[in-house]
């Protein structure tokens, strides 16, 4: 850019150097000075001044010259003046361009700017979320894994409870197997114990019945034996007795002496009489063994006196 005031003053400048110099060269061409000459015997003696003849022709033609420089001094300046304005008026579009450009490039800049500072702040939302559901991320990871963990535990807790279950159901399994198989011996011991009492029941029934139907046939021998002794010691009198009886109950001692009599059904006169008898008697047949004579300790007899 150009200071067009300095610009000025440099022509006018310019034009006044140039005159002077016109004017040095025209001294120079239409004036004459007489130099003094040295003589070696006298002192050196000072001439007049002689008078300078001016062409005037070439007066003439030095103004013309000066006037024409000057004229084309004057074009030259007025075409370099335009030149000087044709550039500041093209440098001055151009600065109205390049401001123009640079306000567009300042836009543009500014624009840039406001598009970076939204991508600045979309990208920092954009990574605040991002960050926050990496965040979420990683909690959904930590609560899988600690979901995992504790599936994982809950199922080696669930195969620890299955396998002690299962064990468990073994040994209860094995304890049911071995109470059924102890029940089973123990009802087969029931059964053979059952069946050997049973056998020995039926024995012992048998022998029983055996021994009860030997007792009591002892028992009935006795009876004959003492309704014998009591016929023998007995007063009998055909007219008052004959088809008659009495059944008496005696209570007998280990020795066979009568302790009492008691009456029991029939007529009283043969009742009487068979007491009587009893008593004359005094002693009467027992059996040695125990068991009999328990049971005939008290022993029923009927008495039908024989004629």
């Amino acid at each position: 850019m150009y200071d067009r005031g300095t610009f000025i003053k440099a022509i006018w400048l310019s034009v006044v150097l140039h005159v002077a110099l016109v004017a040095i060269l025209f001294i120079g061409d239409f004036s004459t000075e007489t130099k003094p000459k040295k003589s070696s015997a006298v002192a050196e003696q000072v001439k007049p001044i002689q008078a300078t003849v001016v062409d005037a022709n070439k007066l003439q033609k030095a103004i013309n010259k000066i006037k024409k420089q000057k004229a084309d001094d004057k074009a030259a300046e007025k075409k370099h003046l335009k030149d000087i304005e044709k550039r500041a008026n093209a440098a001055k579009k151009r600065r109205a361009k390049e401001e123009a450009r640079i306000k567009k490039l300042e836009k543009q800049r500014k624009q840039k700017e406001q598009e970076k500072k939204r991508a600045d702040k979309a990208a920092k939302e954009s990574s605040a979320k991002a960050a926050k559901a990496e965040k979420i991320r990683k909690q959904k990871v930590q609560e899988q894994q600690k979901a995992e963990d504790a599936a994982a535990q809950a199922r080696s807790k669930r195969l620890k409870a299955e396998a002690a279950a299962k064990k468990a159901d073994d040994v209860r399994k094995k304890q049911i197997a071995e109470r059924k198989r102890k029940e089973q011996e123990a009802a087969n011991k029931a059964a053979g114990e059952k069946l050997l009492a049973e056998q020995m029941a039926a024995e012992m029934a048998t022998r029983n019945k055996a021994r009860k139907q030997q007792m009591m046939s002892e028992i009935q021998r006795f009876a004959a034996l003492i309704t014998n002794v009591i016929d023998q010691r007995m007063i009998k009198d055909r007219s008052t007795m004959e088809g008659k009886s009495c059944k008496l109950t005696i209570s007998l001692a280990p020795s066979g002496n009568v302790q009492f009599v008691t009456n029991g059904t029939g007529d009283r006169i043969v009742c009487d009489a068979a007491k009587k008898a009893i008593y004359k008697a005094g002693i009467l047949p027992v059996s040695q063994d125990p068991e009999v004579f328990k049971e005939m300790s008290k022993i029923d007899v009927s008495v039908v006196p024989d004629f």
